[in-house]
């Protein structure tokens, strides 16, 4: 096989392979030894017909055409990996020579990853969670555990955020009651979001012994609109125990109000430095993303984007959770939360290729002995050792993948070397809560919601077209 690589416009390269007609025999003779099980001769079981009597019978451009349709990509594939060439599309395969005899030629024309630059980035200014507890904070976290011992009172006034209202409610359509929707005393707090937005708009303000009607959207999104008739039989709100010792000791590991609050503030300071830390990365790739104006290919956000979701159904169908479950519990209608997912990728394409124009900039290259350490991470303890993963590695296409990877996650530590980091205020955070957890260090090599080390399997998808 001889090859060759042709730059064009848009991001795109032409890839022209030529193959002797011999080098195309094993394709061929996998062809026909399908044929034959397929076919029917006399005297002869199925796939034991001998290749020369079925070459009689049967037309040679059927089997030629099948063994160019499943060589042609496997021999693109080792042309792609040899020239090391960036893909990150299917191919579109052109056969211009020998497609019914002789030597052949064939052409791909595919889409790589573009080479940016980026303007501005040294020296971003990066604004971290405030690692500060307030009062107010504390207050609430206090006010947490006083809820879970809270009681209900009934109270002569109209309902609010945060009441609960007893009431009877009837959902109609067209006159016609609901199944389901047709309840006695039930118990809602009001800004829950429980049930529909409609509820919260309208209850507020309701007293007991009140009648709220208004239209709201069905809980099944499949369903039309309907009409409901909310009667109010009761307004309470939750009456919270005092923060007392007494209440401390019954309900806390804590003897006294003070021991409770101290650990308590103390609990969520280390939280909130935890956040900090947590975000640093995150917050640098936000910035970074902003600084790219470049114009990105949409195979590469499509296989972004398919590449977080098939991360989510994973992480979901682990806890035994489906997609249309899950979108159910946090509120989203499949398009937007498709729209979510696709701004989300689009941002990850943008570090992508962010830190990989700041690795080239900055020539923060991958030693050799950088991509061992790593590659023994990854084989771990087995049998297998590190020259021969490497050659797998190479062999699959994925080593120099591996490499870039690599080279994004150094500058990315530079990066953040270069950044200057700040809380909502403007004062600069302490440089310890700048030091990621050793998982996020270890692992992570832009922002939390980008997916897995820019998808080299994805980027060489074509290979299997």
């Amino acid at each position: 096989m001889k090859s060759t690589v042709e730059p064009l416009e848009d991001n795109k390269v032409k890839v022209v392979v030529d193959l002797e007609e011999s080098e195309l025999e094993p394709a061929l003779e996998a062809a026909w030894k399908e044929i034959s099980n397929e076919v029917r001769i006399p005297g002869f079981r199925p796939g034991k017909a001998p290749r020369k009597l079925l070459e009689k019978q049967i037309d040679t451009s059927y089997a030629r055409s099948e063994a160019l349709r499943t060589a042609l990509p496997e021999e693109y594939t080792k042309a792609v990996i040899f020239h090391d060439v960036d893909v990150v599309a299917p191919p579109e395969l052109d056969v211009t020579a020998g497609e019914e005899e002789g030597d052949i030629t064939f052409s791909a024309i595919v889409e790589v990853r573009p080479v940016i630059t980026v303007a501005g980035y040294n020296g971003l200014r990066v604004e971290l969670p405030n690692p500060e507890v307030s009062d107010s904070d504390l207050q609430e976290e206090i006010d947490r555990l006083r809820g879970q011992h809270g009681e209900l009172e009934d109270v002569e006034r109209a309902a609010g955020d945060g009441d609960y209202v007893t009431v009877d409610i009837l959902g109609t359509r067209d006159g016609e009651a609901l199944d389901g929707l047709d309840v006695e005393g039930y118990s809602y707090l009001i800004g829950s979001g429980m049930i529909a937005s409609e509820f919260d708009e309208n209850l507020p303000g309701a007293s007991a012994g009140d009648v709220v009607e208004f239209t709201a959207d069905h809980p099944n999104p499949e369903e039309d609109s309907v009409e409901f008739e909310i009667t109010v039989q009761a307004v309470q709100e939750r009456v919270l125990p005092e923060l007392t010792d007494e209440f401390v000791s019954d309900a806390t590991e804590f003897d006294t109000a003070l021991e409770f609050e101290t650990s308590t503030r103390e609990r969520l300071v280390t939280s909130s430095e935890e956040a900090t830390r947590n975000s640093v990365r995150t917050r640098v790739s936000n910035e970074l993303a902003k600084l790219v104006d470049e114009e990105l290919p949409d195979s590469m956000i499509s296989a972004e984007m398919q590449q977080r979701l098939q991360n989510m159904a994973q992480q979901l169908g682990a806890s035994g959770i489906g997609m249309d479950d899950y979108l159910q519990m946090i509120g989203k209608d499949p398009a937007s939360f498709s729209e979510e997912m696709r701004e989300a990728a689009v941002e990850g394409v943008k570090v992508d290729l962010a830190l990989r124009a700041i690795a080239l900039a900055e020539d923060l290259a991958v030693t050799e002995e950088e991509l061992q350490d790593q590659i023994a991470e990854m084989i771990g303890a087995g049998g297998m050792s590190i020259e021969q993963a490497m050659e797998q590695l190479t062999e699959a296409g994925q080593l120099t993948a591996l490499r870039a990877d690599l080279a994004s996650q150094k500058a990315l530590d530079w990066l953040l070397e270069q950044s200057e980091f700040v809380d909502s205020e403007g004062n600069a955070v302490p440089a310890e809560l700048l030091e990621a957890p050793a998982d996020e260090a270890d692992h992570d090599h832009a922002d939390g919601d980008h997916a897995d080390h820019d998808h080299a399997d994805d980027d060489h998808a074509g290979h299997d077209h």
